[in-house]
């Protein structure tokens, strides 16, 4: 895919999609970091170019105020491209500059779902990539027994996540946290594609676990 000159001619050829995410990294690359364009880009209010926006932002321009402003314009997608964006911020932005990831750490309560659900990714990203998570597993069993239940959808899908792999690695927690899905019942009897784990903590837990036991 070859990538236009003009933002005009580039917004237009973005939302000819579907793309493929790959071919959105190659216009990346080609494009290399350009801050002004990934601003025009996300204006657009499009899918597709927020996320070429993404990644060809330049980290050191990004604050909590232009965070604040990126997560504030996300509730115009639907949960589905909310989500997308989101974790494409996360991977390919947020991780990658010690200040932002500094960031994550303060917004469990943050009033935005999208920076809430950034926290409790980025807490069970630790844990499944076998990082070293911070001291703070009791606490955030507190927040997911008072919180999991209530929590907007796209925050309880990373607050599960977390719980889930607390479960996995921490036996100590093991039993709390496959309580803590039965008494929320959350994702319990969905369908699973093949080859997936289950989300309802129960099963996950088991499965994952029997994983790593084989």
């Amino acid at each position: 895919m070859t990538v236009l000159t003009s933002t005009p001619e580039l917004l237009s050829q973005l939302s000819q999609g579907p793309i493929k995410m790959g071919d959105l990294k190659k216009m990346a690359k080609e494009i290399k970091k350009d801050h002004a364009l990934a601003m025009e880009l996300w204006d657009s209010g499009e899918f597709y170019p927020r996320m070429l926006a993404v990644l060809i932002m330049d980290k050191k321009l990004i604050d909590q105020d232009l965070i604040d402003r990126l997560a504030n314009d996300l509730q115009t997608h639907n949960i589905d491209q909310r989500v997308r964006i989101t974790d494409w911020f996360l991977a390919n932005q947020l991780m990658k500059d010690n200040r932002l990831k500094a960031l994550i750490n303060i917004w469990e309560h943050a009033p935005s779902p999208v920076l809430r659900r950034l926290f409790w990714y980025q807490q069970g990203r630790l844990r499944w990539t076998g990082q070293t998570p911070p001291d703070n597993t009791t606490e955030l069993l507190k927040s997911l027994e008072k919180n999991l239940a209530t929590e907007e959808p796209e925050v309880q899908w990373a607050m599960n996540f977390t719980a889930g792999w607390i479960g996995v690695y921490d036996p100590e927690y093991r039993s709390q946290v496959v309580k803590l899905g039965e008494k929320v019942g959350l994702y319990k009897g969905d369908p699973v594609s093949r080859g997936c784990t289950p989300n309802y903590l129960p099963e996950f837990v088991e499965i994952e676990v029997g994983k790593r036991k084989a």
